[in-house]
This record gives structure tokens, C-alpha cells and sequence, in this order.
């Protein structure tokens, strides 16, 4: 078996009102599919966090290094794109490329081989995770201290046990935000926040000491990512958990992180770190590190799906135990109309619970009209 063709799918559709987090507004969802054929007739579907059109020309620009090689050969052709690449871009938009390039390589694989992806990553741990509410960004119109109380409330209702809430809005708001969020969900739910590294260290350890009171499961990105120190100065004068690693890269990047001791939860994204062959090992890294590991996941139901596959074969953040901890999914509540519609089988939470798919590869199959009707142009 080879590859015969690699296609990438730009896709885009306006949202029926912006919404925020602390550095942008969105009012358009974008997504860059990655499609790989052989020459069996197999196809291998993957996704790239990013700006969609630079991964798509990085994609395409790969693509004629790959065609002609064994898809099966998944760490050959990591090893191989990222050494014809290093000298330009060993992290960023060229790494969220080849992790489309790699998810969709191993969708490739589980359908070679009739199992799902998880089978061949060294065996499913678990075949439910648990699934943490990403939403309660910023509207234009309304007071946050009610609109994201109730719409925190209503992530509740649907079952999720925690959710997450966006700050980095200005130190006092964000504290009045966190504390009715906490008031409306109740002591029973997690919270977490996170800043998209909006602050310094100065401010980011203010406003933890600010919000300690919530019980806050973590505080992700309190600072830019390049701020090693910053991490360290914060991670030591609060006592919440200090998360990140979503503009982190490859094994490289999170070796830094981890022998730093810099964080106390990982969140590589599957579709931008490196794809699933790269997560895997920073997961093991993790492991011998003592640093627990929650994908970030913010695409389509691919990431989802590759999360899941991911999520699957991840250890528990505790020893063997009665009371394990186990990872969970972070599933995006804001509005993204790709998001289903590219599956002829949505992947939905239920009572907070999603099952992790069991047919081969990713589990999923791709609805061909959906990747027509949401082209960008």
C-alpha cells in the first residue's frame, strides 16, 4: 500500500454572533481537513489546528515528499517531513501541518488493520472519558456576571462536572466573573479558568490569589508561552495548578517544560503539537516526569475523534488506586457549525460522558457534502 494523493479542505462558516476571548474577537469558525488516498482505496482523514490556509500551503507544499511512501510508516514519515523541515519550522504553523499530515496517517492505519487507532498506541485504558465544558467567552451585549453564570449553569444541566471559563478581561472583572460562575455551578462542579496568556506574572499571580478562594481546578496560560520564568514565579505563589501547552511543539518544546518543572498540566493539542504519534511520546515523557496531561482540543469532531483516540491509551494522573484520576476531553460548547456536520455520525457527550469510537482508525466517517458546502472561498 501507498500513497497516492494528499488533499487539504480549507473550510469556514460565520457565526450568528461574535464572541470572545481575552485577546480576539471570533465571528467565522475555520477548519483545515487534511484527506490522504492510497492506492488500496483506504482513506485517512486529519486535522491542523492553526491559521487554516498557512497549514493547507505547508500541507501541500509536503505533500510530494510523501506520495509514493508506505502510509503504515507513520514515525518513518514524522521523521523524515520534520528533518526536510527543521531548518525553517520546528514549531508553529509547519508542526500543526504535519499533525494533520500524522492523524490522518493513523486513520490510515486502524483501517488497514480493522481496529481503532487506540488498538494500535499500545491498547485502550479506558473506553469512556469524562468531558470538561470549554465555553463562557465574551459577548458583545449583557453583563458577563449573568450571561456566563447562566450559561455555566445550563453546561450543569447537560451533565458535564466541570467547566471552563475564559478570563484575561482585566483583573476585577475576571475575579466578580469566576466568583458568580462558581456561585451558579455550585461546590460539587469543577471550574477552571483560563487567560490565553494575557497577563504578566505580576498580574497573573494577583488574580490567582484573587480566585484561590473558588476552588479552581487549574489556571491555564496565565502567561505568554515564551515566559518560562513567568510560569515558575507564578506556579509558585499560588497554590491552583498552573496548565498550558497549546502553542507548545513536539517533544523538544515539552522536554523544556518538563524539566523545568514549569507546569502541572500538560495540554498539547493532538491536531498542532505533532499529531498523534508526537502526543503519545510527550505523554510518556510526562509519565516519568510526575506531570499530569489533558489534551486541549478546540477543531471538528476529527480532534475530537483523535483526542479520544488519544485519551484512550493515556495513563491516569494517579497511581493505581480506589481513588484514581483519570484524564478528560476538553469538548468546545461554542458555536461551530463544522463541528458535527462533517460526520455522518456526530460524537456527543452524554450526561457529560463521551465513548471513545470503536470502528477503525478514527472511528468516524467523513460527510463529503458537509466539506462542499462549508469550502472557504
Amino acid at each position: 500500500m501507498k500513497i497516492a494523493s494528499i488533499r487539504t479542505h480549507v473550510l469556514a462558516a460565520r457565526l450568528s454572533q461574535p464572541f470572545a476571548y481575552s485577546r480576539a474577537w471570533y465571528d467565522t469558525r475555520m477548519a483545515m481537513i487534511v484527506e490522504i488516498q492510497t492506492d488500496s482505496g483506504l482513506v485517512g482523514w486529519g486535522e491542523s489546528y492553526g491559521p487554516a490556509w498557512m497549514t493547507s500551503a505547508v500541507v501541500r507544499t509536503v505533500a510530494p515528499w510523501l506520495v509514493g511512501q508506505d502510509p503504515l510508516c507513520t514515525d518513518l514519515i514524522w521523521q523524515e517531513t520534520y528533518a526536510g523541515l527543521r531548518d525553517h519550522g520546528q514549531k508553529g504553523v509547519v508542526i500543526e501541518a504535519l499533525s494533520g499530515i500524522d492523524i490522518a496517517l493513523w486513520d490510515i492505519k486502524g483501517k488497514h488493520f480493522g481496529v481503532p487507532a487506540c488498538r494500535l498506541m499500545g491498547g485502550p485504558l479506558r473506553d469512556t472519558v469524562q468531558a470538561y465544558a470549554t465555553g463562557l467567552y465574551r459577548r458583545k451585549s449583557g453583563d458577563p456576571v449573568h450571561y456566563l453564570a447562566e450559561e455555566a449553569a445550563g453546561y450543569v444541566a447537560e451533565g458535564f462536572k466541570a467547566v471552563k471559563l475564559k478570563v484575561g478581561f482585566g483583573i476585577e472583572e475576571d475575579a466578580r466573573v469566576t466568583r458568580a460562575v462558581r456561585q451558579a455551578i455550585g461546590p460539587g462542579i469543577g471550574l477552571m479558568v483560563d487567560a490565553n496568556h494575557a497577563y504578566d506574572a505580576v498580574a497573573a499571580i494577583r488574580l490567582g490569589r484573587m480566585i484561590e478562594p473558588y476552588d479552581i481546578g487549574w489556571f491555564e496560560e496565565p502567561v505568554p508561552p515564551e515566559d518560562l520564568v513567568g510560569h515558575l514565579a507564578v506556579k509558585a505563589a499560588i497554590s491552583i495548578p498552573l496548565a498550558g501547552g497549546e502553542c507548545e511543539f513536539t517533544r523538544f518544546g515539552f522536554r523544556d517544560l518538563l524539566v523545568a518543572h514549569a507546569l502541572d498540566i500538560l495540554q498539547p493539542d493532538t491536531c498542532a503539537t505533532g499529531g498523534l504519534s508526537e502526543c503519545k511520546k510527550i505523554a510518556d515523557m510526562a509519565v516519568a516526569f510526575g506531570t499530569r496531561y489533558n489534551p486541549h482540543c478546540w477543531g471538528t469532531s476529527i480532534a475530537i475523534a483523535a483526542s479520544l483516540q488519544l485519551l484512550a491509551v493515556l495513563p491516569a494522573h494517579t497511581p493505581p488506586s480506589l481513588a484514581v484520576t483519570e484524564p478528560t476531553l476538553e469538548f468546545d460548547r461554542t458555536e461551530h457549525p463544522i463541528r458535527q456536520a462533517i460526520l455522518t455520525t456526530p460524537i456527543e457527550p452524554v450526561g457529560g460522558i463521551v465513548r471513545v469510537p470503536d470502528g477503525p482508525g478514527l472511528g468516524i466517517e467523513i460527510d463529503r457534502d458537509a466539506l462542499a458546502r462549508f469550502a472557504a472561498r
